[in-house]
């Protein structure tokens, strides 16, 4: 069995998330998701919508098989080896970012072009609910 692992906030869920867990799961058998905890979250300076419980709800999504708190950044190495992951999937954002590449040595590492046109981030500021920084 192949299993993959990709790490998220996942906030808003909306049809790019959607696409990526399905681009995420056609490269293995078993997907697990790595869902930032809210106090994670509160060390990066990011603050979700819904918190860690109701964006959980997410496992429901058929290509989800597992989902997991990431809980800071250094849990990585023990995720794959805990997990027996094969592939590390990310948004092609953090493609060259040292927060992935060192997972290299430990299984491969796919990056994968977000989908166009939208984004929590952009949901957000379409709802006002991000003010631009202007």
């Amino acid at each position: 069995m192949k299993r993959v692992l990709t790490y998220g906030t996942f906030d808003l869920l909306h049809y790019g998330h959607i696409n990526l867990l399905k681009r995420a799961k056609a490269l293995g058998d078993y997907l697990i998701v790595a869902l930032s905890t809210d106090e994670f979250n509160a060390t990066k300076g990011k603050v979700a919508f819904h918190d860690y419980e109701t964006r959980k709800l997410m496992e429901a999504i058929r290509y989800v098989d597992l989902v997991i708190p990431e809980k800071n950044w250094e849990q990585k190495i023990s995720d794959v080896k805990d997990y027996h992951v094969d592939v590390v999937v990310m948004g092609s954002d953090w493609a060259g970012s040292d927060r992935f590449d060192y997972l290299k040595d430990y299984c491969e590492l796919v990056f994968l072009d977000r989908t166009p046109g939208i984004s929590t981030t952009k949901i957000k500021h379409d709802l006002g609910l991000v003010k631009d920084k202007n």
